[in-house]
């Protein structure tokens, strides 16, 4: 005797929200997930994580220079809770080097390698396309109207002598 299916359909149900505030924000991290996931796709297959991504960007903006390692922690876009251990897996595939000044040896720089710039030029087409399919479908004007309500929204709560990139 065949089973039945006895699964009804969920009918959506309106949605009600402690606040405003609360409906924006669960809004803007449903957003980030889906949108990450498209980026996670495009560095994984090169075996980076969006952190490293943001790291080597960040030196490649200041290649052939060197940036000091708690200067790089807090320009990059999200926190990185263990800073060290982001810049050892870089460091050990060649991405980038590190170098203590005989100066003052409690300070690290680290610059990326040309094996680091490769990379990203190799995968900047697939970043520039990814980028494209998360937003793309958006006027130039929504876009530049929700960059810039972005930015007030994280403005308070900024570190004005910390600005990630996002912020300049």
């Amino acid at each position: 005797m065949a089973k039945t299916s006895t699964r009804t359909a969920v009918t959506p149900t309106k949605r009600t929200y402690d606040s405003l505030e609360q409906e924006v924000f669960l809004n803007l991290w449903r957003t980030y997930d889906r949108l990450k996931t498209l980026e996670d796709d495009v560095f994984g297959r090169v075996g980076l994580s969006a952190q490293q991504y943001n790291a080597l960007r960040l030196l490649q903006s200041i290649y052939p220079d060197a940036m000091p390692t708690l200067v790089l922690g807090s320009r990059l876009i999200s926190r990185a809770p263990d800073m060290t251990r982001l810049l050892d897996r870089l460091e050990r595939r060649e991405l980038l080097n590190r170098e203590r000044k005989p100066e003052n040896r409690r300070v690290v720089e680290v610059r990326i390698s040309k094996k680091g710039v490769t990379l990203l030029d190799e995968i900047h087409d697939a970043v520039q396309e990814c980028h494209q399919q998360q937003l793309g479908h958006l006027k130039k004007k929504d876009l530049r109207q929700l960059a810039d309500l972005l930015r007030q929204a994280r403005q308070p709560h900024e570190n004005p002598s910390h600005l990630s990139v996002a912020d300049e």
